[in-house]
């Protein structure tokens, strides 16, 4: 981040997000920050695992206890493990090929032109806006958003003069923190409606009551609007004053297109058409299609990484040959070992994180701090408003610690589902209440795998003094607000009488208990 002028007084807001920038910033590597993770964790299971600390994990009925990786068994889990821990890290194999083939792209210099040409008009007060709403729509792609809309969004901000590190930002809290939100069903309606289901009928055995994929659709179509307004008028009143004028490499200006780039860009255009024709053509007559012609579960969803990743190159190699970037196979062969140079720290992170993380679900402390505190929750006997605010930040609390949501819901669903139930709250209305505390803190946890990608990237390409500090400082403003905004946007949405899905509402239907 630039240097603030002295001259100007701050405000507590940004006093409070230096400060918490401060703090932040004097954690240590992420490499070590994880290292120390490791053991703090195998220490806290050991000892829980001596005193014979269990809970009873209602998504199973069984009987959870912390392992013990000071034993016999956990010293075979490290030694069968360790290796998988780091080759088995999800974000790992993503991460590595999404860049690969966007740094084709770019290194072709079609990404630029691209923007070059589309951003013309754009006024430049739009474009935290403009990003923000792709990276929340974009998220029915799963975590491929998380992947792709920072490093793009970092360019578009260097199109029109603004700090490419922001645009990443924007970019990463609209695919983290609106993960929730989306205009289409995506898979996450149809993963957390199979649970709250689960949860209704282990409560209601002989009920043929369930709610299905839309229960909240209504909701999250106009959440996905609420985000992105939120997100873009947080990053331009609060984040963006922060940063001075961008001085690094790059294109900081909106340039005329050549000939030359124009001749690419066909290319590219013209690849891409044939590409998109192709996939449509093996969905519709079936190899990619799901059960039925489903898109919802098909393997074009589920395999979305490797199509992307040949449709970047496939455009980004047809660009680079048409508009002369690339001469030959040398040179693409140089572009890509220049995106993969970058990409050692990130590595790096991965290998002691995915240790971390395999740890910490082996000693099951993640269990059993989501389980205790739902029952704590529980216990408060909260009804009507309080009761939901007080489940919402429940879940952004425990969401700091653990970022699967599914796993979450998994042992939440089978209480707060009944218990609310009981208290004449329908299950997609609860189902509901979990989603907007499940998402606005994703954005600057630091157990997420994917912040210390964009930490790298933004490192690698346009700032190598950043620290995680400035990242998690400057977007815990961003989720704070969305999270109020987003409670407040509910109450008044609930109150008013209007559906979250397709009759689905607060209420439970009458005759169901």
């Amino acid at each position: 981040m630039s240097k603030e002028n002295s001259t100007t007084k701050k405000s507590w807001v940004d006093s409070m997000i230096s400060g918490i920038e401060a703090v932040c910033n004097k954690l240590p590597p992420p490499a070590i920050l994880f290292c120390i993770l490791f053991v703090l964790v195998a220490v806290v299971g050991a000892i829980f695992s001596m005193l014979g600390v269990s809970v009873i994990n209602p998504a199973t009925g069984e009987t959870v206890a912390s392992a013990n990786l000071f034993s016999t068994a956990g010293l075979h889990w490290f030694l069968d493990n360790m290796i998988k821990n780091f080759t088995g890290f999800a974000p790992l194999g993503l991460v590595i090929a999404m860049t690969l083939a966007i740094g084709i792209c770019e290194e072709a210099g079609m990404l630029v032109t691209l923007l070059n040409s589309a951003l013309k008009n754009v006024p430049a007060s739009m474009v935290p806006y403009v990003i923000a709403f792709l990276g929340t729509v974009g998220n029915i792609a799963s975590d491929t958003a998380m992947v792709v809309i920072p490093p793009l969004a970092a360019i578009v901000y260097m199109g029109v003069g603004k700090h490419p590190v922001i645009g990443m930002m924007v970019g990463y809290a609209g695919a983290q923190a609106g993960f929730s939100a989306n205009l289409m069903i995506a898979g996450t309606d149809t993963l957390l409606q199979g649970l709250t289901n689960q949860a209704i009928k282990g409560f209601l055995p002989d009920s043929t009551f369930e709610v299905d994929p839309t229960c909240n659709w209504f909701f999250m179509i106009a959440s996905t609007f609420l985000c992105a307004l939120v997100i873009g008028f947080v990053s331009n009143k609060l984040v963006e004053p922060r940063f001075g004028k961008y001085t690094g490499g790059g294109n900081a200006t909106i340039e005329e297109v050549t000939p030359e780039q124009k001749k690419g860009l066909r290319a590219a255009g013209i690849t891409a058409i044939i590409y998109i024709l192709v996939i449509l053509a093996l969905f519709f007559m079936g190899p990619l299609a799901g059960e039925g012609g489903a898109f919802i579960g098909s393997p074009l969803l589920k395999g979305l990484i490797p199509v992307l990743f040949c449709l970047f190159s496939l455009c980004g190699l047809a660009y680079g040959f048409g508009a002369g970037t690339y001469k030959n196979a040398v040179d693409v062969n140089k572009a890509m070992t220049r995106q993969m140079s970058a990409m050692g720290s990130y590595v790096l992170f991965c290998f002691f994180c995915g240790q971390f993380q395999g740890l910490f679900n082996w000693t099951k402390l993640g269990t059993m701090l989501a389980v205790v505190g739902a029952d704590g929750l529980e216990a408060i006997g909260f009804t009507g408003i309080p009761l939901f605010v007080a489940f919402v930040a429940l879940c952004a609390f425990i969401n700091i610690f653990i970022s699967s949501g599914s796993a979450k819901w998994a042992i939440f669903a089978p209480i707060f589902v009944p218990m609310f139930m009981l208290l004449g709250y329908h299950p997609g209305f609860t189902q509901l209440l979990y989603r907007i505390g499940d998402s606005p803190f994703n954005c600057w946890t630091p157990m997420s795998p994917y912040i210390w990608m964009v930490l790298e990237v933004a490192k690698a390409k346009y700032d190598k003094d950043l620290q995680i500090g400035t990242l998690i400082a400057n977007m815990i403003p961003i989720s704070i607000v969305l999270q109020i905004v987003w409670v407040i946007f509910m109450i008044i949405w609930t109150s008013a009488g209007i559906p979250v899905g397709p009759g689905v509402g607060m209420f439970l239907p009458a005759g169901i208990l």
